[in-house]
């Protein structure tokens, strides 16, 4: 194993740091990227991939493949690395459920990745619609694998369960950055909370588990490895870990740009520590390459 004083890794933040070619992206274009796009606007749904501005839109839509982001375009929440709007959600829509179970099996997916925005006005925290979209998908394209990536309910352990009865296929939530950052990144999260969501899903509903990081963004390597070890100590399954990509001049700025060497150390330290499946790379997201994680 390597150790992680022999990487030679300094943090240096700073506000404008050329970005690396290995992460450079190219446009979206194509015939399976306009399709995705036309059926995303013809059933009125949202993804993260554009709200979130993610840099994999590109390969995953010409391959057919999206996150659907249910319970509308506004979070209720401010994270300082989150591209999504934030503010007072306006309305909820109780036909959405329906339309994403008719888009999932128009596409014929074989695995679906759901998320949602921070709903945290409402009584559920919008636990009722997430249940009603699984339920529909399995109604509507019953072979496809449902995964999804839930919000943390303000730590409500019955809305939790509303989710968990409904026994998606991976469970995810993501941790996002290390415990020390918190109150920069996630300012209305809690690093626990997203701790004992994970230890729930798994001890009470013996779910496959799955969490993610942001890296760059202030963080130690030692800080990243033990936020590994939290996860493994709660039995998460499966870990994703990424390059914090700052979306506009108002977000957190990047503190530095993570060598591709540390993000194999990290894959490597991973399995060792017994996660099922490490995607560990500059341009990892949270659903990327979701379908071949899940097998």
């Amino acid at each position: 194993m390597i150790k992680v004083d022999s990487l030679n890794i300094i943090d240096s933040p700073a506000p404008r740091l050329p970005r690396p070619d290995w992460l450079r992206v190219k446009l979206p274009t194509g015939d399976g990227y306009s399709r995705l796009k036309s059926l995303v606007d013809t059933y009125k749904l949202h993804t993260v991939c554009e709200e979130a501005r993610c840099p994999n839109i590109g390969e995953c839509w010409a391959s057919g493949t999206a996150t659907i982001m249910i319970l509308g375009d506004t979070c209720t929440r401010s994270c300082g690395f989150c591209a999504v709007k934030t503010g007072r959600p306006t309305e909820l829509d109780l036909a959405e459920p329906k339309r994403v179970g008719e888009m999932v099996k128009l596409m014929n997916l074989r695995h679906t990745v759901i998320t949602s925005v921070n709903r945290d006005e409402l009584r559920d925290g919008g636990a009722s619609i997430w249940a009603e979209t699984i339920r529909e998908i399995r109604k509507q394209h019953p072979t496809t694998k449902i995964e999804v990536l839930i919000p943390d309910f303000q730590g409500d352990t019955d809305a939790m369960d509303t989710v968990f009865r409904e026994h998606p296929d991976i469970m995810n939530h993501n941790t996002e950055t290390v415990p020390r950052l918190y109150r920069l990144v996630r300012p209305q999260a809690k690093y626990q909370r997203t701790l004992d969501l994970l230890r729930r899903a798994k001890e009470h509903f013996n779910l496959i588990t799955k969490s993610g990081i942001m890296v760059g963004l202030g963080e130690t390597p030692e800080e990243v490895l033990e936020v590994m070890k939290d996860l493994r100590a709660v039995h998460c399954d499966i870990m994703s870990i990424g390059q914090y990509l700052q979306p506009t001049k108002a977000h957190l700025p990047i503190a530095r740009y993570v060598p591709l060497e540390e993000f194999e150390h990290y894959r490597r330290v991973g399995l060792e520590m017994g996660f099922r499946n490490v995607e560990s790379g500059p341009l990892v997201r949270s659903s990327y390459h979701a379908e071949e994680q899940a097998k």
